[in-house]
């Protein structure tokens, strides 16, 4: 097990959060990335992703290794679907990811993930660590930004959040986070999921305009 790999995560960081809706999920991400402390690498970079229509996927850490896992997801829940004609459980793509990063224990990817969407059962989140451990909650943050993002989240969040709500809560704590850690700036990007839409990316001017309710 390569301790020195995981200690220099704290190197690094970013802050990632998704919440769990009565009405569907959200998933947001700052943009900054950074390569050494205080070298912000690159100002606009994308930390989430789809995994297929409903769901979708955080990351924080190493971009490479994040992508690589994504790709093995993206692949086996096609064929689930492909083979089966009908969507893939959000616990069983989680499942799937806690698995791989497992297998790669003895050298963990650098990486941490946020799973979340909408299935049969209802809507979902998860985290999962460099070792595969699997977390179940409706509220969670990740990455350096994650102490901040959480003091927002835990003040106002509640078990039945609206999605409409969920977004301003989600913006505010990201907005928090970008004036106190220096790892998390520039911008956000923002992901909802739902049964009737899937997995949709505000676009730029609905970005803009959430940031302007804030005030």
């Amino acid at each position: 097990m390569n301790l020195g790999r995981i200690n220099s995560l704290k190197m690094t960081g970013t802050t990632t959060l998704a919440l769990r809706c009565s009405d569907g999920v959200i998933m947001a991400t700052d943009t900054r990335a950074t390569l050494l402390p205080g070298f912000v690498a690159h100002k606009n970079a994308k930390k989430v992703y789809r995994i297929t229509r409903n769901m979708g996927m955080t990351i924080a850490g190493s971009p490479a290794e994040a992508q690589n896992v994504l790709d093995l997801l993206r692949v086996n829940a096609n064929l689930y679907e492909m083979q089966r004609g009908r969507i893939i459980p959000v616990r069983a793509v989680a499942n799937l990811a806690s698995n791989i990063l497992l297998s790669q224990r003895y050298y963990p990817y650098a990486v941490q993930v946020i799973i979340g969407g909408a299935d049969s059962e209802g809507y979902h989140l998860f985290s999962l660590d460099p070792f595969g451990s699997l977390i179940k909650d409706d509220m969670i943050s990740t990455g350096s930004g994650s102490p901040v993002a959480y003091g927002v989240l835990e003040n106002a969040y509640m078990e039945g959040i609206l999605l409409k709500e969920g977004l301003i809560l989600a913006a505010k704590a990201l907005t928090a986070t970008m004036k106190r850690n220096i790892y998390t700036g520039d911008n956000f990007n923002i992901a909802t999921i739902t049964k009737e839409e899937g997995y949709m990316e505000l676009s730029e001017k609905e970005r803009k305009e959430l940031i302007s309710s804030l005030s």
